[in-house]
């Protein structure tokens, strides 16, 4: 890509993002950016990204650039290098207003261990070797939808128009192939492995509380990590179609990295940046969602006024306004909105705004390194927190509790916290659920809390083996 490339967009709003990005979900490095929830506020785009003409993949400090042209393997911090890399292909340089927010530029995930080139943490949990701590993808092409309008654009980067209409009719032509949906499935909490029994689990909160009492944080974020082996010819793009249906999000998303993929249901927005206003959404604060309206209205009512759980989030508000201000103007930070409960497909949140104004020498990078990882999944203050969990925790997060989203070419970005996500790596399927451990919490509740988030990804296998099972009486009748 180079200075003399233009964007062109073509409507194209024929069948739902997620039908479109099946005949995709294959190749490697192709991204859904799903608003499964798009009746939420915040649900009204969903993108599929795919062919990057550059992939950048970080691991402890050994970073590789990839493109058609060459490889590059060096040490450097992987947010530098990513900055570098935007700069050089025109950040701030390509942008339509008429048309969604994301118009190509890097996407991908940004994983937890990322931190360990920003601060100093203790080597102490387990690593999984195989799992990059970023992979991104640069792209000069974009499928976008807005739900709100039910129209599609696909937009490309190129030359000249003769060259744009050719890579839409390859687009067209790539989305039209026929996908066999034949995949094996399992259910039954049998399958999981946790890496903590319920027992060290309410003693790693235990711990966490003694370090509060002692003054070391006021707040840790402690989870268990769930895996199970996959069956043979178990397709994780189906599994997929079935997790967006029993907890739609509107910070969902697919991606296939080609050795691992990621499979997300998160609520939570990270961090947004448009025009320089800056925008985070922590989360804190969890209740089941039940179907009956008398019994959930009496959930509501306790998350609403349970003064731990506002405390916990409050605690957050405070720590992001703080990691907001390293990059934004003096005076400008807001919280327009402070524990509002909000309501997701299984459970209810307590959900804060913090709201500012991007400094114009600082960019949509600079704003991620000065407020990663994210405060509601670290605790408070960040850093001793992040050492606690290092201590608790038995394997390192990977992608967990990290971010995934895009950065536009013009500087926009949008990424989520990666929670209620799944890996699929070697024959495997591994998720960690996990909460805020405060002064007031009590282990038992803590451990319950994590079983409520899982729930719903156990049921997604469940819904999967179900729906097998009925193909199977169908074709034997």
């Amino acid at each position: 890509m180079n200075s003399k490339m233009k964007l062109y967009s073509f409507a194209f709003g024929e069948g739902y993002p997620y039908e479109i990005f099946a005949p995709l979900s294959v190749l490697p490095y192709s991204l859904f950016f799903d608003s499964s929830d798009h009746l939420h506020e915040l649900g009204r785009y969903s993108f599929i990204a795919f062919h990057p003409f550059e992939i950048i993949e970080s691991k402890n400090g050994k970073v590789s650039v990839t493109n058609k042209d060459q490889q590059l393997a060096f040490d450097a911090l992987a947010l530098d290098t990513l900055k570098e890399r935007l700069e050089l292909y025109g950040l701030d340089k390509q942008n339509r207003s008429d048309l969604p927010p994301f118009q190509g530029g890097a996407a991908g995930f940004f994983g937890y261990d990322l931190v360990r080139g920003l601060e100093k943490i203790p080597q102490q949990a387990q690593d999984n070797e195989n799992m990059p701590d970023m992979a991104i993808g640069l792209y000069d092409q974009v499928y976008a939808y807005d739900h709100h309008k039910k129209t599609g654009w696909f937009m490309v980067h190129a030359q000249d128009e003769q060259t744009a209409k050719a890579r839409y009719a390859h687009f067209i032509k790539r989305t039209q192939d026929q996908v066999k949906s034949e995949t094996s499935a399992f259910s039954g909490d049998s399958y999981w492995k946790s890496s903590h029994t319920k027992r060290q689990y309410k003693e790693a909160v235990q711990r966490a509380i003694d370090y509060i009492y002692a003054g070391d944080i006021f707040q840790c974020n402690l989870s268990q990590k769930f895996e199970a082996e996959l069956p043979q010819g178990f397709s994780p793009w189906d599994h997929y179609l079935g997790l967006r249906r029993v907890n739609s999000a509107p910070f969902a998303g697919f991606m296939n990295f080609g050795s691992f993929m990621l499979s997300s249901a998160s609520p939570e927005r990270f961090l947004f940046v448009q025009n320089r206003q800056v925008e985070t959404r922590p989360i804190k604060g969890t209740a089941r969602r039940l179907e009956e309206e008398g019994v959930d209205r009496i959930y509501r009512n306790h998350l609403e006024n349970s003064k731990k759980d506002r405390a916990e989030n409050t605690m957050i508000v405070d720590l992001m306004r703080n990691d907001l201000s390293k990059v934004c103007e003096d005076h400008a930070i807001d919280v327009p909105q402070l524990c509002k409960l909000e309501s997701f497909a299984k459970v209810h949140h307590l959900v804060s705004v913090v709201t500012g104004t991007l400094r114009a020498d600082q960019s949509a990078v600079d704003l991620l390194r000065a407020c990663f990882p994210g405060g509601s999944i670290t605790g408070a203050p960040k850093i001793r927190a992040m050492h606690i969990i290092e201590e608790l925790e038995k394997t390192r997060r990977g992608a967990y509790c990290g971010a995934m989203g895009y950065i536009n070419f013009n500087g926009t970005m949008d990424t989520n916290i990666i929670i209620r996500t799944l890996v699929y790596q070697d024959n495997k399927v591994s998720f960690n659920v996990g909460g805020g451990i405060v002064a007031d919490s009590v282990p038992e509740d803590e451990y319950d809390e994590t079983m409520v988030k899982a729930e719903a990804i156990f049921n997604s296998f469940e819904l999967l083996a179900m729906e097998n099972l009925q193909k199977e009486m169908k074709a034997e009748q």
